[in-house]
């Protein structure tokens, strides 16, 4: 794991961990994604995971997300968490807003199908200015561009209010604007003492982020 410059005067090395892998490792089938990692992932600091196609960057995100379970090692936070996965494909029949999509993060406040209360509501309406989608809140979120789509899906991290924000790529493929937009929000979260994982081949997302961990083979390679 290598330090990159700090793009302010924090100091993230003596900031509190949200989140801790140690020695994990999941195999699919007889084919390892991760292999002995240890993360150590800190309030206040955007950490960048990078690394070539297949070293495991997406695997370590579900880890530590909760949403993959590891074959071996540990992982060990009591954060509130949120997942921004890349723009997902979804069909122009599903009846779905840009408000409903960035609701699901608020919801995530307060347990699925409860009555958002006002500090809900108030949450996803400040998640849609952020992220500049307030104008399209009610469109059918699959009549979006992808840049629109992942700051819609980046709407829905910010209204679940969490304490470790993890994203997977957010700006690739993105017009200069919306990528823009996303680095921005991605900075006041950790300045707000989020901690974020982006998973990223941006060399401007890298050159910003606190620290980079890059993956190669499924390990953390020291360079």
């Amino acid at each position: 794991m290598i330090d990159a410059p700090a793009a302010s005067p924090r100091t993230p090395d003596v900031a509190p961990t949200v989140a801790r892998l140690r020695d994990v490792h999941v195999v699919f089938g007889l084919r390892p994604a991760l292999c002995g990692v240890d993360v150590d992932v800190r309030a206040g600091e955007v950490l960048a995971v990078a690394g070539p196609n297949g070293a495991g960057k997406s695997t370590l995100l579900e880890v530590l997300a909760g949403t993959r379970v590891p074959t071996g090692g540990t992982r060990s936070t009591g954060a509130a968490t949120a997942f921004v996965p890349q723009r997902a494909a979804v069909p122009d029949s599903l009846p779905i807003t840009v408000r409903d999509v960035v609701t699901l993060g608020a919801w995530g406040r307060l347990g699925p199908w409860r009555r958002l209360d006002a500090t809900a509501r108030a949450a996803v309406e400040e998640a849609l200015g952020r992220m500049g989608v307030a104008d399209l809140a009610r469109k059918p979120y699959a009549s979006l561009s992808g840049g629109q789509r992942q700051r819609a899906l980046l709407a829905q991290g910010l209204a679940r209010g969490a304490d470790l924000l993890l994203l997977d790529e957010p700006t690739t493929g993105l017009d200069r604007a919306s990528g823009d937009a996303i680095r921005v929000a991605v900075r006041d979260e950790a300045g707000r003492g989020v901690a974020v994982v982006c998973v990223s081949h941006d060399p401007v997302v890298l050159a910003e982020a606190d620290r980079v961990l890059h993956l190669e083979d499924g390990r953390v390679a020291t360079r």
